[in-house]
């Protein structure tokens, strides 16, 4: 009994200080590849396989947010990268990450009443990631920083197919650069699907990561469908963003 009273005190000490560790602003986490009305929740099931792996720092990218990625702890990537401080990051650096496991998306959600529609883009490239949109739109076209609010990558430049980044424009929750007719700017969430879908096709897995991601937004933010987007559906709007062959009829059935 006393063995055990002493490991439940251990587990109320861990827990309080890794719940200090983590931004109070974030709400809410998920896990991809869900189906809507799954309940959100974040586990450690004994028989994943781990392995250490090597993390490109996206931009707006912490510690914190790596570790929640691959379920592994602030002090262990600090330790294993020899980290002075664990709050300093550069965009594109690359840390080891010890005993990681499968990738999983941390969406975080925000109270707030400015967000009442979904713009869904296309990069119209091959390839691409977060990092690589960030320095281009910060360099070619002098925006600040990336303009979209999230990226879902198709397995280029180093990113999982179907992978979901976060850009420091939502963890701000700063308004876009990504739609400017409309005014969606400031009232749209920007969602970029990396690829040309004027000449390719939408893969499966960023498919399933886009209806999970909109099924969750839409919900959390009250939007209702007719208000989820294509760039090139939105008036004033002169582009065929996200492509003619965007799946849109199987896209809107699966949402339903």
């Amino acid at each position: 009994m006393k063995k055990i009273g002493l490991i439940f005190v251990f587990f109320i000490l861990f827990s309080l200080t890794s719940c200090a560790r983590a931004p109070h602003r974030v709400l809410h986490t998920i896990e991809p590849y869900s189906y809507p009305g799954m309940p959100e929740k974040i586990v450690t099931t004994p028989d994943i396989i781990r392995t250490d792996i090597y993390h490109e720092v996206g931009p707006g990218e912490t510690v914190w947010r790596i570790g929640q990625m691959y379920d592994v702890d602030i002090k262990s990537i600090v330790w294993a990268n020899k980290l002075k401080d664990a709050d300093v990051l550069e965009k594109g650096q690359r840390l080891l990450i010890p005993s990681a496991a499968p990738l999983r998306a941390v969406i975080p959600l925000y109270p707030s009443k400015k967000w009442k529609y979904i713009i869904i883009h296309h990069s119209a490239t091959e390839v691409g990631k977060a990092l690589s949109f960030d320095y281009v739109h910060t360099t070619q076209r002098r925006w600040k920083g990336l303009g979209y609010h999230f990226v879902i990558d198709n397995g280029t430049s180093g990113k999982e197919d179907g992978q979901i980044e976060v850009s420091p424009r939502w963890l701000h929750q700063n308004d876009g650069a990504h739609c400017k007719a409309g005014g969606m700017n400031c009232k749209g969430i920007g969602i970029c699907l990396v690829g040309n879908f004027s000449e390719g096709r939408v893969s499966d897995r960023q498919l399933d990561s886009l209806v999970y991601l909109v099924s969750v937004l839409k919900d959390y933010y009250h939007i209702a469908d007719f208000r989820i987007l294509g760039h090139s559906d939105v008036k004033g709007a002169k582009t065929e963003c996200p492509g003619t062959h965007f799946p849109w009829k199987k896209f809107r059935n699966r949402l339903k």
